[in-house]
């Protein structure tokens, strides 16, 4: 297996002067779907086998407190693109496929009865107004291509609305379309053969891609659909993994092989586009970067409401799909396990190869520091993002604090307890602060205080013991509500509590 060309050593230049020369570096993002913190070997996996993407571990440098704006895949994705948190944006629910276009959001009056709160009302589209990372790169002389899950909106909200030269497969749902093996249609121009795989067929655009415009500078978006569900496989792969799980304890917390073979998948993926950037000879003046839209789904495929390939893989209905350990929750909750992923960046001639960073880094941050890598004009509009470049170049990291935002309320199926509702985070310090909106006994605000540091999972509250800290992060949370223009969940004017929940 070849290995990723990098220059390792540290320029002494200016990074203005690197980004600025004479040959604009090229940017590959890669975008996994639904990929948790701890489900890649470069962070610790012993079960899945991510050989390519360990690759970029080794060439760059590896984040491990690097954050999603949501914990689920729109916000995310739209905080990419624009440098906005989602609270900024209107983004609340992964709602982009849905036929309603409605591009701001809003708080209605009132909610069902069954309801305590009134949460907001997301958008449901990202909107053209906002300026985009590809937009800027493409205003800059880069041939733009966005290949794999899009999910922003629905025509004419399409990757080609926000500055995307190319696309494929031109589909705007929330993933595959019933399954990852052919045969399938997606649209007039794009289906899948008998077998064919779409994570092998989507990785084929992109080195078709790579290998037209090897000669110029260029932007490649390749956001893959893997592993979202449904939860689809190569049955080779799958036996291959069902094998390696023999040796390992019942209560393991990766043994799933249908989830671990669509890891392999998409490290297969990863492979070939490095491949192809290797062999057009370009790998030296080529920007990767590897991160994933939220963290995993960690319940069953049964309590997930998934069925797995059903090529002698049923009785895999009951094992979780993956782990988010050593943190707490997954996908869809408040909690590290929700927005705490992974995050390699390579950056040839700049960084030092194999660093691990526990610089503080959100996905709103992206824009801002592709555009300085780049040597890209910053767009005239503000932007909640800052530039990570220093963090790369393993100076002070200029971030001080994280958040999260999520006012809604989950399925029940991800519920760990009666009071599990509309909440925000932030994280400094060492300390996470969750804010449970108006689920205090008088209608006031719950707070709980973890020490990230001592108790990575979550699960003690030291929130009575740290009052003081409690406060001041509760005012660093309110600012930031604040100059966001955050829509907040309230008390329900409707609400019954002996009527059930519309969400239970």
């Amino acid at each position: 297996m070849k290995e990723f060309a990098v220059i390792c050593t540290l320029a002494s230049t200016s990074v203005v002067a690197a980004a600025t020369g004479a040959a604009q570096p090229n940017v590959i993002f890669i975008l996994a779907d639904d990929i948790g913190w701890s489900d890649l070997s470069c962070y610790g996996n012993t079960f899945h086998e991510t050989p390519n993407i360990d690759r970029l571990a080794r060439a760059g440098v590896r984040f491990t407190n690097f954050h999603t704006a949501s914990p689920v895949c729109s916000p995310t994705r739209a905080s990419i693109l624009t440098g906005l948190y989602a609270e900024r944006l209107g983004m609340t629910q992964p709602a982009c496929h849905i036929e309603l276009e409605q591009l701001k959001a809003f708080l209605p009056k009132s909610a069902e009865p069954g309801d305590k709160l009134v949460t907001p009302k997301s958008s449901t589209r990202l909107d053209t107004s906002f300026p985009t990372l590809s937009r800027s790169l493409q205003a800059a002389g880069y041939r733009t291509g966005h290949f794999g899950k899009w999910h922003l909106g629905l025509p004419p909200y399409t990757p080609g609305a926000h500055g995307f030269d190319e696309e494929s497969p031109g589909w705007c749902m929330h993933g595959p379309n019933g399954t990852y093996l052919g045969p399938s249609r997606y649209t007039d121009s794009f289906s899948l053969a008998q077998g064919e795989h779409l994570e092998d067929r989507m990785a084929g655009e992109a080195v078709r891609f790579i290998e037209d415009n090897k000669k110029r500078p260029f932007f490649l978006n390749y956001w893959a659909f893997s592993a979202h569900s449904p939860f689809v496989a190569k049955p080779d792969l799958i036996q291959k993994y069902r094998k390696k799980a023999k040796s390992l304890t019942p209560d393991a917390p990766h043994r799933n092989p249908v989830y671990a073979a669509m890891v392999q998948s998409l490290d297969e993926a990863v492979g070939r586009i490095l491949d192809a950037v290797e062999n057009a000879g370009i790998s030296d003046r080529t920007i990767v970067v590897f991160t994933s839209d939220n963290g995993p789904e960690v319940l069953s495929i049964k309590e997930a409401g998934q069925k797995p390939w059903t090529n002698g893989s049923a009785d895999m209905l009951d094992i979780p799909i993956t782990s988010s350990a050593p943190f707490r929750g997954g996908k869809g909750t408040i909690h590290e396990g929700a927005t705490r992923v992974p995050c390699l960046i390579v950056w040839p001639g700049m960084v030092q190869a194999g660093l691990v960073s526990d610089a503080m880094f959100s996905s709103v941050d992206f824009f801002p520091t592709l555009l300085e890598m780049t040597g890209t004009p910053m767009p005239d509009a503000s932007l909640d993002g800052v530039s990570q470049v220093p963090a790369l170049l393993s100076k002070q990291a200029p971030r001080n604090a994280l958040y999260g935002y999520w006012p809604n309320y989950p399925p029940e199926r991800l519920r760990e307890s009666a009071h599990y509702g509309p909440a925000a985070w932030v994280q400094q310090d060492g300390y996470k602060l969750v804010c449970y909106f108006s689920d205090g006994p008088n209608g006031e605000d719950r707070l709980e205080l973890y020490s990230l540091a001592a108790d990575p999972g979550e699960k003690f509250n030291v929130s009575a013991q740290e009052p003081e800290r409690t406060e001041r992060l509760r005012d660093v949370l309110r600012k930031h509500h604040q100059d966001t223009r955050a829509l907040l969940p309230f008390p329900n004017p409707s609400y019954q509590p002996d009527i059930p929940s519309p969400h239970s």
